[in-house]
Order: C-alpha cells, then sequence, then structure tokens
C-alpha cells in the first residue's frame, strides 16, 4: 500500500495500544482518521500514548477503555464501555511475557501467557461480535508472533504444567492465538458472516532500532548503535506493526490469510505468508477451539454467529482441562 487509505466514518480497537508494537499501530491508524481506542490495563499509560499521538497526528481521534485480558469476568464490560454502534476491526495485539521460572495464573487459574494472551482474546471476541457484524465487512486481526513459528502446541498440557520455561509457554500461547485466528475465520465463512479474521505477525522487532517516542519508549543513543548491525536482518517495532496495519486497512486482503514480513519473515514490507506447516493443521485448530470454549464458559451468542461458538448445549467441563480454583492476578510485564 504506497499511500493509506482514509478510514475518517470507521472505529478501530487495539489491544495493548499504549505501547510496543500495539502502540505503532494506533498511531498509524489513527493517521487515517478513524477512531482508534486503546485498549490498556492502565489509565495512566493509555493516557501517555493518546498524547503522544495527538502530538503526531494533528486532529486524531483517539480514546482508551479499560482492557484487563487476565480477568475474563471484566471482558463483557470492556465491550459494553466502547459505546459505538459498530467496530469496524480490533488488533488482537496485547500480550504479557514473563521474565522468570516461576510458572503463574490469572485469577481465574489459567497459566498466565495463555490465560491472557490466547483466551483473554478469545472471550473479548464473544462480546465484540455483535458491534463487528453491525459494520458492513468488519475484520478482526490477531497478531501472532514469529516466536511461535518454532513451537507446537500440546493439547494434553495447554496449561503448561509440564516442564514449564517462560519463552516456550509464551511462544506457545501466541501459536495458540494464530491457530484461533484462522478457526474463526473458518467458523465465520460457514456462518455466512460478513467479518473476516486475518492474523499476521511482526517479524523481529527490537526496541533498539525503534524511534522514540518519549514518555511511551524511548531510544538511547548506545541501544541506537548496538541496534546498527540487527537492523541488516530485524526491524523496529514502528515497521513491525505495518502487518497488522495492512491487514486492517487493505480490503484486497482476504479472511484466513497470514501476513507478515517479507524478508525472512524478519523484515521489510508486510506480504501474504503461505501458512506455516502447523498451522495448516485444522484437527488441531478445532481442538483448540473446544478446549478454549470449556476454560471461558463462552458457549453462544444469539443469532447467526451462534455457530461461531459453539451450541448453547454444549459441555463446560472445565476441569477437564487441567483448570485450578481461580487465584489471585500475578504481576506480569505487558508488552
Amino acid at each position: 500500500m504506497s499511500q493509506i487509505p482514509s478510514a475518517a466514518d470507521r472505529v478501530y480497537l487495539v489491544t495493548g495500544g499504549n505501547a510496543g508494537i500495539g502502540y505503532f499501530t494506533a498511531e498509524q491508524l489513527a493517521g487515517t482518521g478513524a477512531t482508534v481506542v486503546l485498549g490498556s490495563r492502565s489509565v495512566e499509560r493509555a493516557e501517555a500514548a493518546m498524547e503522544v499521538i495527538r502530538a503526531r497526528v494533528p486532529g486524531a481521534r483517539v480514546r482508551s477503555v479499560s482492557l484487563d485480558l487476565a480477568d475474563l469476568g471484566s471482558l463483557r464490560g470492556t465491550a459494553d464501555s466502547l459505546e459505538v454502534g459498530r467496530l469496524d476491526a480490533v488488533v488482537h495485539n496485547a500480550g504479557v511475557l514473563l521474565e522468570g521460572l516461576e510458572r503463574r495464573e490469572t485469577r481465574d487459574g489459567n497459566e498466565v501467557h495463555f490465560g491472557t494472551n490466547h483466551l483473554g482474546h478469545f472471550a473479548l471476541t464473544h462480546w465484540l461480535l455483535p458491534l463487528l457484524k453491525a459494520a458492513p465487512s468488519a475484520r478482526i486481526v490477531t497478531v501472532g508472533s514469529f516466536a511461535a513459528k518454532s513451537e507446537r502446541l500440546d493439547l494434553d498440557d495447554l496449561q503448561s504444567r509440564a516442564g514449564y520455561r517462560a519463552k516456550r509457554t509464551y511462544g506457545r500461547s501466541k501459536l495458540a492465538q494464530m491457530y484461533f485466528g484462522l478457526e474463526l475465520d473458518r467458523r465465520l465463512r460457514a456462518a455466512g458472516s460478513t467479518v473476516s479474521s486475518v492474523v499476521v505477525h511482526p517479524g523481529g522487532a527490537l526496541d533498539s532500532l525503534t524511534p522514540s517516542r518519549p514518555p511511551v519508549h524511548v531510544r538511547k543513543a548506545g541501544a541506537a548503535l548496538r541496534g546498527t548491525a540487527a537492523a541488516l536482518v530485524l526491524q523496529g517495532k514502528h515497521e513491525g506493526a505495518r502487518s497488522a496495519v495492512r491487514a486492517v486497512l487493505d480490503s484486497q486482503i482476504a479472511g484466513g490469510e497470514l501476513w507478515g514480513p517479507r524478508v525472512f519473515g524478519l523484515r521489510g514490507q508486510p506480504h501474504h505468508e503461505r501458512l506455516w506447516a502447523q498451522l495448516e493443521d485444522a484437527e488441531t485448530a478445532q481442538r483448540l477451539w473446544e478446549a478454549s470454549t470449556e476454560l471461558t464458559g463462552v458457549l453462544h451468542i444469539a443469532g447467526a454467529v451462534e455457530a461461531t461458538f459453539g451450541r448453547a448445549d454444549a459441555p463446560a467441563t472445565r476441569a477437564s482441562w487441567g483448570v485450578l480454583p481461580p487465584a489471585s492476578t500475578s504481576q506480569v510485564r505487558c508488552r
């Protein structure tokens, strides 16, 4: 896309829009004239991000909404608080990456990476679908990760109870998101919905190659110098956001596609990628969907999209997927 099209009459939601790739996605979408809503756990960080966007994009229409993907019970309230008649796109970008050896859980009793990155977005989509259906051709954009390319899901241990390793669990949670985005599109098409679902990834996006947006992101001179060599194969987060932005704006992109950077999947302009080998496994995607339905309690919504989330009489046996009783919210680092 050589030019960003005008989207002055549209409303976009970016989860985790206060920092990292989410911030740059929001900044670039604000340049279209659309109303951009930043979903964030922190009111202060959301306010800071909106101030920076307004300073860089004259006339930007941005606002925020409280969003805690680790608290499944709060997500209906998040959707209601949007107070819009329709939603033209949602970018499922927010995510957590723990540091350390300790396995942690959300207040709902799910492992933090899987519960926040995947299950939170799965449940949020349920509550957003009526608003997405109200738009002429809405789009759900799920931001995966290049880190997921080398991972495989363990359907017998989605909660990572055995041999927990933070980076592996994070990669698997992002892979689960990507499976979800593809399976969602299959179900939307089967239901005859006008909503489509696209999966993207940012490639290799480093802070050291990302331009400063103080106080949201401050790049020190030393970091910029250290990132010079890496720029041969990687890119900054402002460039990593382009896959998601294009997936929102380009009407020629079809549902069920995967988009990422052109050069080795790590840097460069977004392009249509062939699905990774594991993502072609529709059976795993279906089984993950069934597990996610049970773990979130999301069984159905009324009308034509009922088929999207299963029948009202579907079983909800959380214990069968290894969920413990609700635990207190863990302190995690959000990207």
